[in-house]
Formats: structure tokens, C-alpha cells, sequence
């Protein structure tokens, strides 16, 4: 793969234009997403990368997640399946106004909701790129119905002339696999069969992004020194890897307990964190 990655881009300071900014940049928030991003001036994030909500009465502990649930923290937040898509409306108003002309944004969802998604979107006035389908091992199991095995994952941006993407970032044109074929162009196909990460016998929280996932986004739409939002930050795992690969970061999570976890990760410089006899993370 192709690194492209500097150290003049990581040290570059992010535009804050002036002193209009209210919250700092390489932060995390325990805060609601609305909120927080209100708080930020139009136009000051390179790219957002989030995981919200699907509103499907997601219960984190169900005995078909196949997880011990005594490592899974509790209290995700779901949202009303009645107030989805206004929900929906209000965090993507404020995605739009901070994300840069040249930005983009990528959003999962799961098809039972992801109409409302669509439609926001297109309201808004955010311009589709691409409709990815990230492809993963192991569904929920089912006894009446198909398995799902995979989300959506949409890629859109504000301005689709002025948006960015760095096609060479993971792959130079020229390279091959070892049957031939071209890794640049197999890397850019629209399914993206990625393994989920299930941390067995670690802490967690009960959705997370794999990091091959978040790599790969990262790469193709931003550059070292960019400023990446999460809304929905979670496990923290959009900070930790943007963190990694030498971008600013800032993310808002209202569970507490899921904050502290993603804060504890970002301050150890852990990946992954184990429990003690105690319950205690280290």
C-alpha cells in the first residue's frame, strides 16, 4: 500500500476562524450531538465518519450477539422509532453547516430505517457519491427470515466539485495481487467485505467500526492534519484511529459510561482494554 502520510500535513494547526470556535479540537465531549456541533462555527470539519442510532429497539445484551455480557457496557442510546426521522434532520442541519465545502461525510445505517437517511439527506441538500455495502461475517442469527450480514454506508458530501479524494492513497494504479489483478481497482469496488472486531474477553461497547473500516475512509477522503468529527462517537474507535493516522480530532457521546470508555482509550493510548478481577478497566 501506498503511505502518503507526512509530518509537515500531521503538525498543520486546523482553520478555527479566530476565536469563534467554542470547543477544542483533539477533544472528545460527553455531550449530545446537536448541541456540540451548534457549538462549532460553519465550515471548520474535513470529514465526518459516524455510526448513529438505527432506532430498532437494539438491545446490546440479547442472548443472539453471541457476547459475555458482563464485558458489554450498558446504555445504548436508541432513539424512538417515531422520532427518527426528525431526529435525523436536526443532527444532519448540523453536519451540514460545519462541514467544509471540500468535505464529505460517511454515514451507517441498517436498511430498516435507512429511508429517512435518504431523504434527509436529499433535503439537506447533501450530494450522493456512493451507496457502499460493508460486508461482514456473522449476522444476527434469524429462524423466519435471510441473515443480515452487512450495512450500508453512505458517502456524500457538501460540493461534489470541490470535494476531495485521494484515489492512490492505499494503492498505486500499477499494483497487483499475486493472481494479477488490480489492488487499486478491487480496493475501490462499492462492497467492502471488512471482519468486524469482536474483542473476546475484552471491555466493549456493543457497536464499534472495525479500524480496517475507518483506515480505509480515512485514506480515501482526508489527509493527515484534517479535522474528523464523529457525532456518535461511541467506543471512541473514529478519535482513536484518526488520532493514529496523524489527523485532528473531536467527537460527541451522551452515555457516560461509553465517554469514559472512549476516554480512557484515547488517554492510555490502549486499543483495546482489558478488564481486572475488580471490574476495573486498565
Amino acid at each position: 500500500m501506498a503511505n502518503f502520510y507526512s509530518a509537515e500535513a500531521s503538525q498543520k494547526t486546523p482553520e478555527t476562524h479566530g476565536s469563534d470556535l467554542m470547543l477544542d479540537f483533539d477533544q472528545i465531549y460527553h455531550q449530545d450531538c446537536i448541541a456540540g456541533m451548534a457549538s462549532l462555527v460553519s465550515d471548520c470539519i474535513d470529514l465526518i465518519v459516524t455510526d448513529p442510532p438505527f432506532a430498532i429497539d437494539f438491545k446490546a445484551k440479547r442472548g443472539n450477539y453471541n457476547r459475555t455480557a458482563s464485558r458489554v457496557l450498558e446504555g445504548y442510546s436508541e432513539i424512538p422509532k417515531a422520532d427518527y426521522a426528525e431526529f435525523t434532520i436536526r443532527w444532519l442541519e448540523q453536519a451540514w453547516r460545519i462541514l467544509k465545502p471540500s468535505g464529505s461525510m460517511y454515514v451507517f445505517s441498517g436498511w430498516n430505517n435507512l429511508k429517512d437517511i435518504l431523504v434527509a439527506l436529499d433535503k439537506i441538500g447533501f450530494t450522493t457519491v456512493n451507496h457502499i455495502i460493508w460486508k461482514y461475517q456473522f449476522g444476527v442469527v434469524t429462524r423466519r427470515k435471510f441473515v443480515s450480514s452487512h450495512y450500508h454506508c453512505l458517502y456524500v458530501c457538501k460540493d461534489d466539485k470541490q470535494r476531495r479524494f485521494y484515489p492512490f492513497a492505499r494503492f498505486a494504479q500499477s499494483e497487483r495481487d499475486s493472481a494479477g489483478r488490480s489492488q487499486h481497482y478491487r480496493d475501490k469496488e462499492d462492497v467492502w467485505t471488512i471482519k468486524r472486531e469482536y474483542w473476546t474477553g475484552d471491555h466493549k461497547t456493543p457497536t464499534k467500526l472495525p479500524r480496517e473500516l475507518i483506515e480505509k475512509i480515512l485514506s480515501y477522503s482526508s489527509q493527515a492534519g484534517d479535522v474528523i468529527c464523529d457525532p456518535f462517537l461511541g467506543s471512541g474507535q473514529v478519535a482513536y484511529i484518526s488520532r493514529a493516522m496523524e489527523r485532528h480530532y473531536i467527537g460527541f457521546e451522551i452515555n457516560r459510561d461509553y465517554y469514559d470508555f472512549a476516554k480512557v482509550r484515547l488517554d492510555s493510548g490502549q486499543y483495546r482494554l482489558k478488564v481486572t478481577d475488580q471490574g476495573n478497566l486498565f
